[in-house]
């Protein structure tokens, strides 16, 4: 059975195209990608996130917890900050990318994706030897990301938080919309700014009508996941299960700034001697040089068609008016100008490594 976030209907009777996307009837589009696209860089969208998975942890060993199945140092967390970070499994791959919110001392928030809330709960619970407190709260919890330059402005007068001086990375807790409680974080997925508001399904019809009154004097639509696929790319941010998965390290994936050796964690050790030895291949942006938008899986290949990594995320940028990718190579072609070529449709296709973010605002 597919799942539907609290605001399905709406979507529909908006005239989203749905689609199925990590078990769940997700909007992939209203208007079109390009215009969603387009609409976030410049004024102000609204994605419906529900999907994503929320675990509060809770009690005297959270934070213990948290820095054993974390590769991140979440001891340098305060109350109201927000800590991008990955689980590593025990083969030297990434279980799950997270994020994980200081509530208080002893109580945090982990944001997990949504095709792995199932499994990311198990793998926390299997070293869950202190006796922590956990809650799955997906299911009750919405989940909206207001992105754009006028985020702020369109969401100001729904609270007293004061937006634009929150931090990238920070949170709140406060009133939104006249609803108690809700979490309000300078976080995002899309390199355009904005936040992320967290509150009970109960209010979603509400919150969600209140945004787009209050949004409508500053141009604000609906997006959907399309338009957020292409938008993150641009900035070239990990997708979980094209980019990264349980086979590819985190300093494969160049995540090394999230992999802290200052601590025990998750076989930390192994992702150590990988550090001391070098990896042989490397998670790379790349532009095309010649006509041709790669996709997901097609091969990379050097210059005499030899086999030398994989495209796992592609698109024609609508920022940019070029296609670009990210894909693992063989460490020696990974420096920022090499020419590879991608095969499509076995022709080779001229490109070249360039260094993320593709779009710089």
């Amino acid at each position: 059975m597919m799942k539907n976030t609290a605001l399905t209907d709406i979507h529909i009777k908006t005239g989203a195209k749905m689609v199925p996307f990590a078990g769940y009837n997700m909007p992939v589009q209203y208007a079109g990608i390009n215009a969603e696209h387009e609409t976030v860089r410049k004024a102000v969208g609204v994605f419906d996130v529900s999907h994503m998975g929320e675990f509060i942890l809770k009690g005297d060993h959270a934070l213990d917890l948290i820095q054993k199945v974390t590769s991140n140092d979440a001891s340098k967390l305060y109350d109201g900050k927000v800590q991008y970070s990955c689980l590593p499994n025990e083969d030297g791959g990434i279980v799950d990318d997270l994020l994980v919110y200081r509530l208080d001392e002893k109580t945090y928030m982990l944001v997990v994706n949504a095709s792995n809330i199932e499994k990311d709960w198990n793998w926390i619970s299997k070293y869950n030897t202190w006796g922590v407190d956990m809650k799955n709260i997906s299911d009750r919890t919405s989940l909206l990301a207001i992105q754009g330059p006028k985020a702020a402005e369109a969401l100001q007068s729904l609270t007293d938080v004061d937006l634009v001086s929150m931090e990238y990375y920070t949170f709140q807790k406060g009133k939104f919309a006249g609803v108690d409680n809700v979490v309000i974080s300078a976080t995002g997925y899309t390199g355009a700014g904005g936040f992320e508001i967290y509150f009970d399904n109960a209010h979603a019809e509400h919150i969600w009508e209140a945004i787009f009154k209050a949004g409508e004097p500053f141009g604000i639509k609906p997006i959907g996941l399309g338009a957020r696929d292409t938008l993150r790319l641009e900035m070239g941010f990990c997708l979980y299960g094209n980019d990264i998965d349980d086979t590819t390290s985190p300093l494969e994936a160049g995540l090394g700034w999230v992999t802290k050796f200052s601590k025990d964690f998750t076989n930390s050790d192994a992702l150590q001697q990988q550090k001391q030895a070098g990896v042989s291949r490397k998670l790379v942006g790349f532009e095309m040089i010649d006509r041709g938008i790669p996709r997901h899986d097609y091969p990379i290949v050097d210059v005499d068609g030899n086999d030398i990594g994989r495209v796992t995320s592609g698109t024609q940028s609508h920022s940019l008016q070029k296609a670009i990718g990210l894909g693992y190579v063989n460490t020696e072609f990974a420096k920022e100008g090499s020419e590879i070529y991608i095969s499509i449709r076995d022709n080779k296709v001229k490109a070249k490594i360039v260094k993320p973010p593709f779009y710089k605002a």
